[in-house]
């Protein structure tokens, strides 16, 4: 009972206060032996609710050990500033993206009802033989590209039911070291 009660008045008695962040969490640190090896032991006295999202990268990045020591609050005054830079930075992009993607759309065709215009697809569209609205090629060129493609298609459904064998074939005399690769 009287080790017990010791580790309780050691763990109030023994700590040391590490820091603090802005939200007011406190952050602690102990030397503790476990298993006769000195570890150290560190925690966060949150300040109101125990909310872990309240914590900044910095203070868990020591919680965890990742860090040997605590973050200064001139280190966390600095990185303040800078992410705060990041968001002007941004804002400002965005803002600019706004005012290109402005001028972009006031130098567009402008269609009778006030919308943007986009390409014309039915041109585009016209280009290509065998489209159903393009009409591009006369009656006996499409018949011609048509019996070509046919004659295509058939080439692949051939090429489909006779599946290519894996398995290696030839006698070997042409092998050469090196020049091998395995089918795709």
């Amino acid at each position: 009972m009287s080790k017990l009660f010791q580790k309780v008045a050691g763990f109030f008695t023994n700590r040391t206060m590490v820091g603090m962040d802005k939200a007011g969490n406190r952050y602690f640190a102990r030397k503790e032996e476990v298993d006769g090896i000195m570890k150290e032991k560190r925690w966060v006295a949150f300040k109101g609710e125990d909310d872990p999202t309240s914590i900044p990268v910095e203070w868990i990045c020591w919680l965890n050990g990742q860090r040997k020591r605590a973050p200064t609050p001139e280190e966390l005054a600095e990185l303040e500033a800078r992410r705060e830079r990041v968001r002007q930075n941004v804002a400002l992009l965005k803002k600019e993206e706004e005012e290109r993607k402005a001028r972009e759309g006031s130098t567009r065709k402008v269609i009778n009802n006030d919308k943007v215009g986009g390409p014309d697809l039915k041109s585009f569209i016209q280009q290509f033989p065998g489209s159903s609205e393009g009409g591009g090629l006369n009656p006996e060129e499409s018949v011609a590209t048509e019996g070509v493609r046919n004659s295509k298609e058939k080439e692949a459904k051939k090429a489909k039911e006779a599946p290519e064998s894996t398995e290696p074939t030839g006698s070997g005399q042409t092998f050469r070291p090196g020049t091998w690769q395995p089918p795709t």
